[in-house]
Formats: structure tokens, C-alpha cells, sequence
């Protein structure tokens, strides 16, 4: 058992984690892992960005065609379904979402351009023990392109309702870049609903005191330039698009933020390339980036932190070109009721590394001890 002040690393080939066998060795290189508990203390030079380039790795079109899968060291992988899972009616939307398993539930939430598949190696192994479901946020995956004013309140919304309608009792919440800051988000309105948060490269930046002055004196020049700057944006963004939906594209940025890009194959560029051929996607695309990402920084890290009340586990690849360590050392500070993963792995770490990931958490779950857990039980919603 590790102490509550203990850092725990390793350059060797294997060790011990309670009673789990990590390999630090994954598809040909080493990925030395240290686990972090609360009270531990160390620096990292790295600064972390918060958002940056995420947008590079979103919506493309392509056609479904047959998929090269290979299974990651043995490892299970969520089976692609070109038309689908399950769906939910939500707001008049259409939702998908997976669901496979038996016990304590757990909710995996995407990143930006990604869906429900971006878990394909942690479903199956997750479900094991657990009743996991991955839900694609609105506007992505196989989930509705609705034509709305995105915020990240609406995916906050989304998610509180999913565990309230389709979950129906309380779960850990599991989020990647965009979908950590939609889980967090989502407990710190819901925290008699989550026993417990995950995040994985997270999205989302602390909040600047300065930035309430330089905020007014932007909105005065927005005021002025605003004709011309939707044109331009409509012109500017709809290139993205176009440029985005090229499959060698989508490759060559995943394979920019995975450290090993052997999991960069046909089933990942087909599951992030097929949701763009609806015909919604365009102005989707034009509506998250031209209005979401403009105003993300209204809702920050530190305010939601100061709002959460379960334990927190932060699943860090820190070799992320965008999302640095220093942002978790930094939410790690605000917030110490948390236990730190640092992995050699860029901004996917559930993916590039799966089989780290997935032992690392399933250990933190089994601490959380959800079984005998008095928010375990059935709650009731009106």
C-alpha cells in the first residue's frame, strides 16, 4: 500500500501495483509510469496548453469501408458498427452511446472530433467488472448534428441528463481533452450523482485575473469588426473543413499526438472520418469553432475544481504536444484530493496506451470501493 505522500517510479521492465502487473513496455518502447498519490511532490519545467490544436484532429468525411483492426498485445476491441450502437432521445436530439457490462456504472466522454470508439480498448476490458457506457456528445460521433449555439454547458447538460435518465444511479465519470472538461463540469453540477472523476490530457485553463480588463476592451474592437468577421470566418473555417476532411490529414495529426503511432490505423481514421458525411457537418463544424471555442474561457478550471467533492484521478500522457503535465501538477495543487498517472504518452493516453490505462484505473476504481459504496444503490428520478 502506498502512502498519501508517495510517488511511486519505475525504469524497470515490470513491478507490482497491488497485486497488478504493469508492463512498462508497450508495441516496442518503453513507457516508464509513475503513480502519485496526494501529498506527493515534484516539478516539471513543461507548460501545459490548454486547448491548443485540438481542433486539427476533428471532422472529416469518408466513406465506410472495410477496417483493418489490430488488436492491441491481445487486448479486447470495442467491434465497429458503421450504423451504430444504442441511441437516446435527448432534447429532441439523436444521442449514441455503448453500453456493455454488469456493476458499478462508469461514463466515457470523448474529445474533440472523436466519439464512442475512441474507447475501442478500454470498453471491453472496463466491462469486466464494471457497466460502462461511452456517449458521443452532440455534434459528434454518430450523435446528431444539431444545428445550435454550442457551449459547454449544453455538453454539461448532456451528460447530467444521460446519468439521470439512462445510468438512473451514480457513476465515475472518464473524460479525454474536451470530454475531461465536460465531466468535470458535469460532477461539479451533479455531485451527489458521481462518485468519482477521471481525466485524461484535459481540456480547460485556470482562470487569469487580468483577463476580466482585457476581455472589455476585446469586445469594443469585436463590436466593430463583427460584419466582416463572420465572413471571413465562414470563408476561413469552411477551408478547414474541406482541408480536415482528407484522411491522410486526420492520420497525420493523430500520429502528431501519439508518441507511438501504431494504433493510428484504419479503424481510428474511419471512426473519426465517417461522421463528417452527414451533411449537417459542415456548419457544425463552423458553429463549434467559430462560437464554442471563442467563449470556452468563461467556464474555468479552478471554478469548477472548487465545486467538486469526489476523489479525482488524473490519467496523464506527458509527452502531449498540447496538453502538458503542468497542467495536472497545477489541478493536482488546487485540488488534493487527487492521484496522479503520469504515462509516456501523448494526448490519447487511453488509446495509445491502453493497457496502462486501463490497469492504472482499474486499480484507482477498485480504492474507490463502488461496490459497498451507499451511492451504489438505485436513485430515484423524477
Amino acid at each position: 500500500m502506498l502512502s498519501s505522500s508517495s510517488c511511486l517510479t519505475s525504469s524497470t521492465p515490470a513491478f507490482k501495483l497491488n497485486k497488478h502487473q504493469l508492463f512498462l513496455h508497450s508495441r516496442g518502447f518503453s513507457a516508464p509510469l509513475r503513480f502519485c498519490h496526494p501529498g506527493s511532490k515534484y516539478q516539471i519545467s513543461r507548460r501545459g496548453i490548454a486547448l491548443r490544436g485540438i481542433v486539427a484532429a476533428g471532422i472529416t468525411a469518408m466513406e465506410s469501408a472495410s477496417l483493418a483492426i489490430k488488436p492491441v498485445q491481445g487486448l479486447e476491441i470495442l467491434t465497429y458498427k458503421p450504423e451504430g450502437y444504442n441511441f437516446w432521445n435527448w432534447r429532441g436530439h439523436k444521442i449514441h452511446y455503448v453500453e456493455q457490462g454488469e456493476g458499478p456504472p462508469i461514463v466515457l466522454v470523448h474529445g474533440f472530433g472523436a466519439s464512442a470508439f475512441h474507447w475501442r480498448y478500454n470498453v471491453p476490458e472496463l466491462a469486466k467488472k464494471y457497466k460502462v457506457y461511452a456517449i458521443d456528445l452532440l455534434g459528434f460521433g454518430w450523435s446528431e448534428k444539431a444545428i445550435i449555439d454550442y457551449d459547454a454547458i449544453i455538453w454539461r447538460d448532456q451528460v447530467v441528463d444521460f446519468i439521470n435518465e439512462i445510468v438512473k444511479e451514480p457513476a465515475v465519470l472518464v473524460g479525454n481533452s474536451l470530454g475531461g472538461f465536460t465531466v468535470l463540469a458535469s460532477a461539479a453540477s451533479l455531485p451527489e450523482k458521481v462518485n468519482g472523476v477521471v481525466l485524461l490530457n484535459s481540456a480547460g485553463q485556470f482562470g487569469d485575473p487580468n483577463a476580466k480588463t482585457e476581455e472589455s476592451e476585446a469586445n469594443i474592437l469585436e463590436k466593430l469588426i463583427k460584419p466582416f468577421k463572420e465572413i471571413f470566418q465562414r470563408v476561413f473555417l469552411g477551408f478547414l473543413f474541406w482541408q480536415a476532411k482528407q484522411p491522410a490529414r486526420v492520420e497525420s495529426v493523430l500520429k502528431s499526438v501519439y508518441i507511438n503511432s501504431s494504433n493510428v490505423d484504419d479503424y481510428l481514421v474511419e471512426s473519426i472520418t465517417q461522421p463528417a458525411s452527414d451533411p449537417k457537418a459542415g456548419e457544425v463544424y463552423y458553429r463549434l469553432m467559430s462560437r464554442f471555442m471563442s467563449n470556452q474561457r468563461k467556464y474555468t478550471l479552478d471554478s469548477l475544481l472548487s465545486q467538486l467533492s469526489c476523489p479525482l484521478l488524473l490519467l496523464w500522457g506527458d509527452l502531449d504536444p498540447w496538453v502538458g503535465p503542468t497542467k495536472a501538477m497545477k489541478i493536482k495543487e488546487f485540488y488534493p484530493n487527487t492521484t496522479v498517472v503520469n504515462l509516456q504518452a501523448g494526448h490519447c493516453p487511453h488509446d495509445e496506451v491502453p493497457e496502462l490505462v486501463n490497469t492504472a484505473l482499474l486499480d484507482w476504481l477498485s480504492s474507490l470501493n463502488l461496490e459497498k459504496s451507499p451511492l451504489s444503490t438505485p436513485v430515484n428520478v423524477s
